[in-house]
């Protein structure tokens, strides 16, 4: 099939790579304008471009993907089909209309649940069991379309945001080549998205990596988790943020005051929550760099009995 390739992140990757080992015809590929970032401002591209520059396809980067330029473009290709996976922008009626079939998109979660920028995320601090990718037809309506093929995996109770996405998106690429081969033969069926279960997924905010240590100690392990990869699961400490990455729930019937730092060893800090005890092995003080507690405790001196509140 002749492709137009949509996509930004690094989740997209794998499907573009297996398009062009498939042997389909990747006819240019559209992925975000580059972005100044850091304290210097140096230009940095998507994950996507730098694929695609190492696949020597070639790349378009509009600001508006619907400016009638980028459309006019496209039309030129005559393409056969869209792939669009972790764009970052929404194709309007003109854009959807332009290929031979359809527009297709590859999305991190079992759909209707969790449609939005950050479905992997959400799954994990909802404490989900299970998830997987949908295969649908790309409607004006975020993540709405019809469905063409789903795959469920479960979770592991360890696994992260950055880890789970990564394996969704290598799990993606077979149901991607699957769809397409069954759109080719003229073989596949789509079924409409129960509106009643459909649920959010919105792009995560700063603030939503803020423990709340009145929550269960197992919520607060989901949410660490969850905001792995951005914005980082965090709460202070005198004041300066504190990172929170490796965690361990331990279940205990005595009740403590949230955010009460309860016990102190190398092995961790224990904190009391609104039910059990999270151990903290894993941390990162504002200024500092990413450490094991027992290096923690070598520059902080945190004692047994000494009252510490973390907020």
């Amino acid at each position: 099939m002749k492709i137009v390739y949509f996509g930004s992140s690094k989740f997209a990757v794998p499907s573009l790579q297996a398009l062009l080992g498939a042997g389909h015809e990747v006819l240019c590929v559209i992925t975000q304008p580059d972005k100044k970032q850091g304290r210097g401002m140096h230009l940095s591209y998507t994950p996507i471009k730098q694929a695609a520059q190492e696949l020597k396809l070639k790349i378009y980067q509009p600001l508006e993907v619907n400016d009638t330029e980028v459309v006019n473009k496209l039309k030129e290709f005559k393409p056969d089909l869209f792939v669009a996976i972790a764009y970052g922008q929404f194709l309007s009626d003109e854009l959807l209309g332009i290929p031979k079939f359809f527009a297709i998109n590859l999305h991190a979660s079992l759909l209707p649940k969790y449609r939005g920028a950050a479905p992997v995320n959400w799954a994990l601090i909802n404490g989900e069991r299970k998830t997987g990718n949908s295969l649908i037809k790309l409607s004006k309506k975020m993540d709405a379309g019809a469905l063409l093929l789903q795959e469920e995996t479960k979770i592991a109770d360890s696994e992260t945001a950055v880890f789970l996405e990564e394996r969704l998106s290598h799990m993606g690429v077979a149901l991607l080549l699957n769809s397409i081969d069954a759109i080719a033969n003229g073989r596949y069926n789509l079924t409409d998205q129960d509106e009643s279960k459909a649920t959010l997924a919105p792009r995560l905010k700063k603030n939503d990596g803020l423990i709340d240590w009145s929550k269960p100690a197992q919520d607060i392990y989901n949410l660490i988790r969850g905001c792995s990869d951005w914005p980082g699961a965090f709460t202070h400490y005198k004041g300066k943020m504190l990172k929170v990455f490796q965690t361990q729930v331990i279940k205990s019937p005595d009740k403590f005051s949230p955010g009460e730092l309860v016990h102190v060893s190398n092995e961790g800090l224990s904190v009391g929550t609104g039910k059990g005890i999270l151990l903290i092995k894993e941390l990162q003080l504002e200024g500092k760099r990413r450490m094991p507690v027992s290096d923690f405790l070598s520059g902080h001196q945190l004692k047994n009995g000494v009252r510490i509140i973390f907020s």
